[in-house]
């Protein structure tokens, strides 16, 4: 058993790389780019649960504050945590823990239900601390931070509806239940 939690928080972990090394597209006027790598940390929570999905992502993020560049533009070190992302990344550890125990608590054959708790944790909150995060370290206020990450709201839909397509494809297969 302890082989097989090994082996799946390390698979999460490098997906989690991977995504990070596709390039964030920048913006212009927010200093946060657009990424994939959130959906890693929502699927993180979904398919592992809140305890191995949370593992995962601390461990991707022990890597980047060693300066390993695993973030979108290949960036790392313990300064990004106190960049103008670091609202993002503290909430990339919360989510998986969260949302396990939400999909635990209220996930049933519904996918409006999944939908709803994924979209909720993994859009919602994400950007949420993304702003409050972005107005601390900045000092733009922070009404004018909630407006300006408003932008990420479509596409992290679109990332929230393809976690729920791959987490309800995944969760009818009843070896992957057996094995989470």
């Amino acid at each position: 058993m302890k082989i097989r939690t090994i082996t799946q928080v390390a698979l999460m972990t490098a997906i989690l790389i991977m995504l990070g090394l596709i390039p964030g597209i920048p913006l212009g006027f927010i200093p946060v780019p657009i990424v994939l790598q959130n959906l890693g940390i929502v699927l993180a929570g979904a398919l592992l649960g809140s305890k191995k999905g949370t593992l995962a992502v601390l461990m991707l993020l022990i890597l980047v504050a060693l300066g390993c560049p695993f973030l979108p533009g290949g960036r790392g070190g313990i300064a990004v945590f106190v960049g103008p992302s670091g609202g993002y990344l503290v909430s990339y550890l919360l989510c998986p823990f969260i949302m396990g125990e939400a999909l635990k608590l209220f996930s049933n054959k519904n996918q409006l239900v999944d939908f709803a708790i994924i979209w909720i944790i993994g859009v919602v909150f994400i950007n949420t601390c993304g702003a409050i995060g972005l107005s601390v370290i900045t000092g733009i206020p922070l009404l004018k931070a909630i407006f300006s990450v408003l932008v990420f709201i479509p596409g992290d839909t679109i990332k929230a509806i393809a976690a729920v397509f791959i987490f309800e494809k995944l969760k009818a297969n009843a070896a992957f239940r057996s094995n989470i």
